[in-house]
């Protein structure tokens, strides 16, 4: 892999346009005000704030699904112009990496929760599969691995697209579960199989 950029100046251009939009969009009116009221520029800088913000979260969500699909630090810190100590330090997983959802394990007559690990993009859903027909069902997870807990009835899981709004909301009616807030680029969800196979 070469250091030039994997994406074309168009494609460039749409991301920064999209990234445009939604901050000017974040406020009805936002963008029309600027031109009559000065307080609508803090508004702006907020906007752009939390824009950043989720900016440098999905690159760090993206740079830890690409380490968890097999890719070095080398061709990770290739593609963003560092080296590859710079994209190490600067991404190397932290404690605060994981999502979860529903309280934390423990405390008496709490169900068993276990780790699966190492998993990748390629391997979760196979491995999510195999334990929800043995009775697990996902709770958390984070770069290279998912949090289960045990039930007494077998579960269902998929994955979804973050970007994929209307489905999510089908699948919700469906009686699909959200797990955390999902990682990108991923939405998870889980279902009893019971459940499922009434409908």
């Amino acid at each position: 892999m070469s250091g030039e950029p994997l994406l074309g100046p168009q494609e460039a251009v749409r991301i920064r346009e999209g990234i445009a939009a939604a901050v000017l969009g974040a406020r009805e009116g936002l963008a029309a005000s600027l031109e009559h009221d000065a307080d609508e520029y803090l508004r702006l800088v907020d906007a752009s704030r939390i824009g950043a913000e989720e900016a440098s979260r999905l690159l760090r969500e993206a740079v830890q699904g690409a380490r968890a699909a097999g890719h070095s630090w080398d061709t990770v810190g290739r593609v963003l112009g560092v080296s590859r100590q710079a994209a190490q330090q600067r991404f190397a997983g932290k404690a605060g990496d994981a999502v979860a959802s529903g309280p934390p394990a423990g405390g008496p007559g709490a169900p068993e929760r276990r780790i699966l690990t190492p998993l990748s993009a390629f391997n979760e859903m196979p491995a999510l599969a195999e334990a929800g027909r043995e009775g697990w069902h996902l709770v958390g997870y984070g770069a290279l691995f998912h949090e289960v807990e045990a039930s007494d009835h077998p579960w269902e899981h998929c994955r979804v697209t973050l970007a994929s709004g209307g489905r999510q909301r089908r699948m919700e009616a469906e009686g699909w579960i959200p797990v955390g807030a999902g990682w990108f680029p991923w939405r998870y969800y889980k279902r009893p199989l019971k459940a499922a196979e009434e409908r």
